[in-house]
């Protein structure tokens, strides 16, 4: 089977980093790596049963704190909670993602160095990370609204 270059790469830092590549980090990687969705963890857990049966919930949510922990993957907040997950921001990405069916977009954002020393001026903190996320309605599922659906 050959594996797309996102999930080689990943797999390649996690052996380049100490761990072990097995089935179902393998199979958890998959899932991540090639989805466009923020995906909760028990949904991870679904979709890399299928290519890894005898997956346990708690090997999900441990390789998720792995990978999240290696900057492969980051939590996407929301208003009840941080519960989803997707791959990491690269650079000055930010996030856009759909407040019904969780699809995510990247997006380039601009350089907010401006803004931030303005901010640690002001309060006296020293700025050391930041992440820009929109919630919003994608294209499909507007069309669904308005057909109803």
């Amino acid at each position: 089977m050959e594996e797309p270059a996102l999930m080689q790469t990943w797999l390649n830092v996690v052996q380049e980093k100490g761990f072990r590549l097995t089935s179902p980090l393998r199979a958890i990687v998959g899932v991540l790596a090639n989805s466009d969705r923020a995906l909760e963890p028990v949904e991870i857990f679904d979709r890399a049963r299928e290519e890894y049966p005898r997956l346990g919930l708690v090997t999900v949510y441990r390789t998720l704190e792995k990978l999240e922990e290696l900057g492969l993957i980051q939590r996407v907040h929301q208003a009840q909670g941080c519960h989803r997950y997707l791959r990491a921001m690269q650079g000055h990405e930010h996030l856009l993602i759909c407040s019904h069916c969780g699809q995510a977009v990247y997006f380039s954002g601009d350089d907010l160095s401006c803004l931030f020393d303005r901010v640690a001026q002001c309060s006296g903190y020293r700025i050391e990370e930041h992440w820009l996320q929109l919630f919003g309605v994608c294209q499909n599922c507007q069309r669904l609204a308005e057909r109803g659906g």
